[in-house]
């Protein structure tokens, strides 16, 4: 992976991105955000099961994909679940090293052991497909659907085009019935967006500063 992605620190911690002018995950805790916006917003670990997959706008430092991990082990269920992440942006391993040393309980080490993950790599409990390129290129040649997605792309109003109609209705288009959404942004088009795709949307209480975060599912 190239050095496509530059980025800056708060606190010397919290990576933040130069292109976006956007933190990667919350500025007060971006684990807990994490669990409370795409876990929780997706009802997870209680659905997870054998086979389960779980899709992604924006992989980032990979801090979504470790805390599904330990979600789904904390569960006990025999089996294996996948993760399919689209980023444009990749970051280097020195990168996300740097951005995931504040969480030493995730499996930060066995995942930058991999690194780069540009194709399926099993992991035991989890495999990981990292799809590198512009979402609205890649996605809709993904031959595969959803149980669940976690839309983490920058701020809508930094990068709105990962959350434009278009996209939104490809998300739609790879989610499988009864599967669901969830995304930090309450952002009223946004919002919009989703129901023209065709789910049902709802807004939620958001996590920290946040008032308010989206739910959807796919009827």
């Amino acid at each position: 992976m190239s050095e496509d992605h530059p980025i800056s620190w708060r606190d010397n911690a919290t990576p933040i991105s130069d292109r976006f002018d956007d933190p990667f995950f919350s500025l007060e805790n971006g684990l807990r955000e994490t669990e409370h916006v795409f876990l929780s917003g997706n009802d997870l670990p209680a659905r997870l099961c054998d086979g389960f997959h779980i899709a992604e706008l924006g992989f980032g430092t990979g801090l979504n994909f470790l805390a599904l991990w330990r979600a789904w082990e904390s569960t006990g269920r025999p089996g294996q679940i996948h993760f399919t992440s689209f980023e444009a942006y990749p970051l280097t391993r020195a990168q996300s090293a740097r951005a995931l040393a504040r969480f030493p309980d995730l499996h930060v080490d066995r995942l930058l052991q991999a690194w780069p993950v540009t194709a399926p790599y099993d992991f035991g409990p989890i495999t990981l497909t990292l799809v590198i390129g512009d979402a609205r290129q890649t996605l809709p040649s993904w031959m595969e659907t959803a149980d669940a997605w976690f839309l983490d792309g920058f701020s809508p109003a930094k990068n709105p085009q990962l959350w434009e109609l278009a996209l939104l209705q490809t998300v739609y288009d790879h989610t499988k019935p009864g599967g669901t959404c969830a995304t930090y942004t309450a952002a009223g088009h946004v919002r919009d967006a989703l129901s023209q795709a065709g789910f049902m949307v709802r807004r939620d209480t958001g996590y920290g500063r946040k008032k308010h975060m989206t739910k959807a599912v796919k009827p």
